[in-house]
């Protein structure tokens, strides 16, 4: 027999779980809503210091807002015009890196065929097999690449258009919050909303830092290194670490593919993955830090599961929404006393790794 203390905790917990769940089938069939929305949001904060300066040297709300918005475009359409240009003179070559990825599976084969006894017939079996399903899945992704490309700038169109009502409309969208709330609880309002604000303007300032650095860093390794498509690559690499810590991985084993199809030696691979690793460990204990430089710190179990789930719900938006969402849910969970566990559980309270600690050690000894 359940005592009455122990039937309030199950009910509470059916209560949560029910609640989780409805909301991933809402955001799971609305987001084709949600989407645009929230990136609109970020991008609001993101622009809002622009919009101020604009309307303190006498700008109206309207043209600033305009103005920030288009600049925002101008940016986003840059960096796009550039990634599509250079994927175009990149697929021209696909022919030749064909041919040069068969040349590395045909001494792949030989050692293959010496260490282990599989003949060469053999492997052609197996790789004519592979080649069929791969042929196939590219034949039907061409349509749906297309069908992306439109999706995406649609996307970019309804962003900005939200975003400029975002900024338009900023005052009153504050006053119909705080409308919401009673007058005792106005204060802590206010105050998740001002560290929100500040949290994701941060984020999203220093995460643009850090990709222009992340993709200059990459290119001019790679131009040092002597790698074909050095720029696109570096570039890519830089976009991708936008997803916390599993882009760096990606765009690192996407150039190591590419440069095999190239004719690079072995020790201009090896020293693409040492030369990325070192981008990487000072980016996540140097720059991170310094540039984001965030008041709330998420652990790396929370951000990969945010992403994962993200990614489930939404797709690839919402793999780059996921870090902001739980930043901004674990100020919430902060400011709420029944909430407070969750916050401890986003939260990323562990000390920096010991090779950092003593480099942080040495330079501060040195500025003494």
């Amino acid at each position: 027999m359940l005592t009455t203390r122990e039937q309030l905790f199950y009910i509470r917990l059916a209560f949560s779980l029910a609640i989780i769940l409805l909301i991933a089938i809402f955001i799971k069939s609305g987001k084709m809503i949600i989407i645009p929305l929230y990136f609109a949001v970020l991008l609001s904060i993101l622009l809002l210091p622009l919009v101020n300066f604009f309307e303190k040297i006498k700008f109206p709300r309207s043209l600033a807002a305009l103005v920030s918005v288009l600049l925002a475009l101008i940016f986003i359409g840059s960096i796009v015009w550039f990634l599509s240009d250079h994927l175009t003179r990149f697929m021209a070559d696909i022919p030749s890196i064909k041919k040069n990825i068969s040349e590395h599976l045909t001494t792949l084969q030989g050692w293959v065929e010496q260490r282990f006894d599989i003949s060469s017939v053999q492997q052609n079996k197996l790789f004519n097999g592979a080649g069929d399903e791969t042929n196939f899945i590219s034949s039907a992704t061409i349509g749906q690449t297309l069908l992306s490309v439109s999706q995406t700038v649609l996307l970019i169109v309804i962003v900005i258009i939200y975003s400029f009502l975002i900024l338009y409309y900023r005052h009153l969208i504050q006053k119909v919050i705080f409308a919401l709330y009673n007058k005792t609880h106005q204060v802590k309002v206010q105050e998740a909303l001002q560290e929100s604000k500040i949290v994701v303007k941060r984020y999203m300032q220093g995460l643009v830092i850090e990709m222009a650095i992340i993709a200059t860093a990459n290119s001019a390794v790679l131009l040092l290194i002597g790698i074909k498509y050095a720029i696109f690559l570096g570039v890519l690499s830089g976009v991708l670490n936008i997803i916390p810590y599993i882009g760096i991985v990606a765009g690192m084993i996407f150039t190591v593919l590419v440069t095999l199809g190239t004719p690079a030696s072995l020790h201009q691979i090896i020293w693409i993955v040492v030369s990325m690793e070192i981008i990487h460990f000072i980016d996540a204990n140097f720059l991170m830090p310094k540039i984001v430089g965030s008041r709330v710190k998420v652990n790396a179990l929370m951000t990969i599961l945010g992403a994962v789930i993200g990614g489930s719900l939404i797709g690839i938006p919402g793999v780059f929404l996921a870090l902001p969402t739980i930043a901004m849910l674990k100020i919430i969970f902060d400011r709420v006393e029944n909430m407070k566990p969750w916050g401890m559980l986003l939260g990323d309270e562990t000390p920096p790794s010991k090779i950092a600690s003593r480099i942080k050690s040495m330079t501060g000894r040195r500025k003494k």
